[in-house]
C-alpha cells in the first residue's frame, strides 16, 4: 500500500464518520461543553413586563420634557414587588433596576437627575424622553422563540440563556466513547518500577487528555502484552464497553512483534489505510470494526501525539457534532530550514512575539520523535510540505498550534 498524503488520509477518515445520534437529558449544571440535541424554545417571554433599566423615577415623559418639573411620588416599584396602580399626569413612582414599570409611565428619570423635595415630591434636573431607561416587554426573547438551535455547544453564556428560558434540564448528544489500548511487553504503568528492558507507558494519558478535550468519554483498557490472545481480549473488552472509537497505541506495523493489525483483522476489522507520508507518525492505521472506528497510533510518544492531533481530534469532533478545530496559522522563521523530503514534516518549535506584535518561530535542533520533553516545551509544530523548498530566516511558514 503506497503512502497517503496527510490531507488525503484526513479526508478519507472524515468521509466515513456519522455523528453520534443518541441523546440524554441532563440538568443544567451538567451541560457545560455538551452539544444541544434539539432546537430549544423559550418557555416564557423575557423580560415578562416593561422593566426599569436603572434606579430612579417612573413617570410620563410629557410631564418632564424640560428640567424643573415638580412631580408627586405616589409609590414604589422594586424587583419582585411592583406598583399595582397607574401613573397619572404630575405623578411619579420611585423605581429600582429590574422592577416593573407601572401602567401610565413611559420613561424613567435617573435618581441622580432628581432632586428630592419636601411633602413627597421631586424636581427633575434633566430632560426626559419617552422610553428612556426602560427594557421593553420581550426585548430579549418571546415565548416559543427558538433561541438556541440543535448542534450548539453549550458554554457558560448559552447555559445561562437556557436557564433564563426556564429550562431546568437539556437534551444533549451522548459523548463519543473512546477505548484506548496500549500494547507492548516493554511497557509498565507510571508509578511502577520498570525492569532493565522496560519503559513507562505514557501515551495513554496524553491521548486520553486530548480525547476528553474534545468532549469524549475515555475507557482505558490498559496495557496489553505482545500476545494475539491478550490483544483479542482487549478488543472484545472495547466492543463490550460500546466504544465508538478504538485507539491502539503501538504494534500497528507488520513486524514480528507487531500484532495489533493482524488481531484487529482477525476480529473483523476492514482496513482502510495505513502508512502516511508524514514524519513523525508514518505507521498510522485506520479501519472500521463494524460501526466502530479504529485508529492505530504509533507507539512512539511524539508520533502518537502528532497523529492524535491530526486524526483523532477531527474524528472525535465530527462524532461529537463539533467543528473540527483549526490549529493552523503562520509565523516568520528565525532560522533557515533545509529542503524537505517526500514526507510532510512536523517540527517541534517555539513561538515568540516581537515588539511589533508579529509571531516568530524557531524549531528545536533535535527532532527525534522519542523526545517528549521538547514536545512539552513546544508551542507549535512547523509544517513542512513534501518536497518543500529551503526557507531562509525571515520567510513565512505554516505552523500548527499545540495550545
Amino acid at each position: 500500500m503506497s503512502l497517503l498524503s496527510v490531507e488525503e488520509a484526513q479526508a478519507r477518515l472524515l468521509s466515513s464518520i456519522r455523528p453520534v445520534r443518541e441523546t440524554e437529558t441532563l440538568p443544567l449544571h451538567d451541560c457545560d461543553m455538551r452539544v444541544l440535541a434539539v432546537d430549544l424554545q423559550a418557555r416564557l417571554t423575557q423580560p415578562p413586563f416593561n422593566a426599569s433599566a436603572m434606579d430612579g423615577y417612573a413617570l410620563k415623559a410629557a410631564d418632564a420634557a424640560e428640567p424643573g418639573a415638580i412631580l408627586r411620588v405616589i409609590g414604589e416599584s422594586s424587583a419582585g414587588h411592583g406598583f399595582d396602580g397607574s401613573v397619572q399626569h404630575g405623578e411619579a413612582i420611585r423605581i429600582f433596576t429590574g422592577a416593573p414599570v407601572p401602567d401610565g409611565a413611559d420613561s424613567v428619570l435617573l435618581q441622580e437627575d432628581a432632586e428630592r423635595l419636601d411633602e413627597g415630591k421631586v424636581r427633575t434636573t434633566f430632560p426626559v424622553t419617552p422610553g428612556r431607561h426602560i427594557r421593553p416587554h420581550g426585548q430579549d426573547f418571546h415565548e416559543g422563540e427558538v433561541a438556541l438551535t440543535a448542534g450548539t455547544l453549550l458554554d457558560f453564556t448559552r447555559i445561562t440563556l437556557a436557564a433564563a428560558m426556564n429550562h431546568a434540564a437539556l437534551p444533549v448528544y451522548r459523548k463519543p466513547r473512546v477505548a484506548i489500548i496500549a500494547t507492548g511487553d516493554e511497557l509498565v504503568s507510571p508509578g511502577q518500577k520498570p525492569s532493565a528492558h522496560q519503559i513507562i507507558g505514557s501515551n495513554t494519558f496524553g491521548i486520553a487528555a486530548l480525547a476528553r478535550s474534545l468532549g469524549a468519554d475515555v475507557i482505558d483498557i490498559g496495557i496489553v502484552g505482545d500476545s494475539s490472545a491478550q490483544i483479542a481480549d482487549a478488543i472484545a473488552g472495547a466492543e463490550a464497553a460500546k466504544a465508538d472509537v478504538i485507539v491502539t497505541l503501538g504494534g500497528a506495523s507488520v513486524g514480528d512483534h507487531d500484532l495489533v493489525q493482524s488481531s484487529l483483522l482477525a476480529a473483523g476489522m476492514v482496513l482502510d489505510f495505513w502508512k502516511i507520508a508524514m514524519r513523525p507518525g508514518k505507521p498510522l492505521m485506520v479501519g472500521k470494526l463494524g460501526d466502530v472506528h479504529v485508529l492505530g497510533l504509533p507507539g512512539n510518544p511524539v508520533s502518537s501525539m502528532v497523529c492524535g492531533l491530526l486524526f483523532l481530534e477531527p474524528l472525535l469532533a465530527a462524532l461529537g457534532h463539533l467543528p473540527v478545530p483549526n490549529r493552523m496559522t503562520s509565523a516568520r522563521l528565525l532560522s533557515p530550514l533545509a529542503t524537505n523530503d517526500r514526507r510532510q514534516d512536523y517540527l517541534r518549535a517555539r513561538l515568540t512575539k516581537t515588539e511589533n506584535a508579529d509571531w516568530t518561530v524557531e524549531s528545536f535542533g533535535k527532532q527525534d520523535s522519542s523526545m517528549m520533553k521538547i514536545f512539552a516545551q513546544s508551542d507549535c509544530l512547523i509544517v513542512r510540505p513534501p518536497h518543500g523548498p529551503a526557507l531562509a530566516a525571515g520567510d513565512i511558514c505554516p505552523i500548527m498550534l499545540l495550545r
